[in-house]
């Protein structure tokens, strides 16, 4: 097997093991703190809140300063640390006594892990070109399935065997995945060289990528397509019991888990599709066919129209992480992209800060349904951006690039 192939297979299983072992908990978190000392539904939703959302923040900070160091020492170092630590951060949980401990230990979560960060940009330097949106696409995979089977098997092992054990058995999960990139991830990596003078001054700064034109649109479709994810952990429950539904949390469950199971099919199919067409028209298709698919979740008047809209919309938002990455790993130098991918993750882990708080004022102040509405005119606009600031040489660049590929 090519060496970049076996690299990518296992960080997909490392991958799809970390997610899982990340998303056990959401199910089971407000009632640990209600075992914690939390007595009412509100102190159990703040806390839940300021845990979830306190790592992200933290993460918004750190992830550049990572990815600073994955191109000066390795990208797969920064896998392990992050693996090895998140195993270390989850199984203390079980320990706590306190909703402070756990928050305390999700602060530390945030500010020394992100895996997702790290193994993308660890694929971004090691596939190749011509299939950057294929691999990408398999990574997605890896994170939309693990955010699927994650909660359901959570739940079940929180009445199994108890939330303390659980966390034990997420933090296991994370070992696992930081032992499979050990055993079987491999990089060639160069330190770079110190630049005299005239290189440093004739090469393009990372500021100066990170400013132009086309980054800026991918770092506003990350932060935008996040923040709408994000944003439906908290409103699908509420607006499936506005709906009138039977069994609300089956109900809601099955309608994330279909947006989950439809993005991780979507994410490689149109990331390989990507490697022929081109990744700008994907995305551009990605990004127009999510916000338009946001308007049927508003409209919807049963449970069933909606859970139906959802896995549609799922479809789309598959294509839009993977092409996203390819484009950003092909504007950014091959020695940069560790600190460029860490603050793509800082618009990402934004977007996870600010989409169940804003989602939830918008449902709050307005109206649930206004709340689909904005985001997918969000979207819309974000889409229009795209069209213009992306050249269109990427999309040929992409096709003579698979063609070369087929031909050797």
């Amino acid at each position: 097997m090519v060496t970049w192939r076996r690299t990518l297979y296992a960080l997909w299983l490392a991958q799809l093991l970390a997610i899982i072992g990340f998303s056990l908990r959401i199910p089971f978190l407000p009632f640990f703190l209600e075992e914690l000392g939390t007595e009412t539904f509100e102190q159990q939703a703040l806390w839940a809140g300021f845990i979830t959302g306190g790592g992200a923040a933290i993460m918004a900070i750190t992830a550049p300063m990572w990815g600073a160091l994955a191109d000066r020492y390795g990208r797969r170092i920064m896998v392990l640390r992050a693996m090895f630590v998140a195993s270390v951060t989850i199984s203390l949980m079980a320990l706590a006594t306190s909703p402070w401990h756990l928050l305390g230990l999700r602060f530390l979560e945030g500010a020394m892990t992100g895996t997702v960060a790290a193994a993308t940009t660890l694929i971004a330097t090691v596939v190749p070109k011509e299939r950057m949106g294929y691999a990408m696409g398999m990574m997605q995979m890896a994170v939309f399935s693990g955010s699927s089977i994650g909660p359901f098997f959570g739940g079940v092992l929180a009445d199994l065997i108890g939330f303390r054990a659980s966390f034990v058995a997420a933090g296991a999960m994370l070992f696992i995945g930081g032992v499979i990139v050990l055993l079987f991830v491999t990089e060639n990596f160069e330190r770079p060289k110190r630049l005299t003078g005239d290189q440093a001054a004739n090469q393009q700064s990372t500021w100066a990528i990170m400013v132009g034109a086309s980054m800026l649109a991918m770092m506003l479709v990350l932060l935008i397509a996040r923040t709408g994810q994000s944003a439906a952990q908290p409103l699908v429950p509420l607006f499936v019991d506005q709906l009138g539904a039977f069994s609300v949390s089956s109900v809601a469950g099955a309608a994330l888990g279909l947006m989950g199971l439809t993005s991780a099919v979507s994410s490689v199919v149109l990331g390989r599709l990507a490697d022929r067409l081109g990744t700008r028209s994907i995305l551009i298709l990605s990004v127009s066919l999510a916000g338009v698919l946001y308007f049927p979740q508003a409209a919807a008047q049963t449970s069933l129209q909606f859970v139906i809209a959802m896995g549609f919309f799922g479809i789309a938002m598959g294509g839009i992480m993977p092409t996203a990455s390819a484009i950003v790993a092909s504007l950014a130098p091959m020695e940069r992209r560790g600190i460029i991918y860490g603050f793509t993750n800082t618009a990402m882990s934004i977007g996870a800060f600010i989409g169940p708080i804003g989602g939830t004022m918008l449902a709050a102040w307005i109206d649930m349904r206004f709340a689909f509405v904005f985001l997918g005119v969000m979207m819309l606009l974000t889409a229009t951006w795209v069209w213009y600031a992306l050249p269109r040489t990427l999309d040929r660049s992409r096709r003579d690039a698979a063609t070369g590929d087929k031909s050797s």
